[in-house]
């Protein structure tokens, strides 16, 4: 991420004091973001303000579905934005659509 080579650490403490994602979700987020830049030898700016407008942490698919009503499954989900499992749980982050 620009400004060289941020670590979790300094990714985690970024963030605002808002609680936008939980501990577990920004080490998922910060995987998916360093893999991207990986993939596509595109650098992507550190804006946790800007990563908490366009990301969003669900508990579970039914806590998704207050906002989503027409989604039904994960995998109907994945067809229609990028979905970040967070592992070990059920929960994951979506970019929001």
């Amino acid at each position: 991420m620009k400004q060289s080579n941020i670590s979790f650490s300094e990714f985690c403490d970024s963030f605002p004091k808002t609680n936008n994602f939980s501990y577990e979700g920004k080490r998922a987020l910060y995987d998916y973001l360093q893999q991207y830049e990986e993939d596509t030898d595109t650098e992507v700016e550190l804006d946790p303000i800007a990563f908490c407008c366009e990301y969003s942490e669900y508990d579970n698919l039914e806590e998704l579905q207050k906002n989503y009503t027409e989604i039904k499954t994960l995998d109907e989900l994945k067809e229609h934005t990028t979905v970040i499992e967070i592992e070990g749980t059920d929960r994951f982050i979506i970019q929001n659509y």
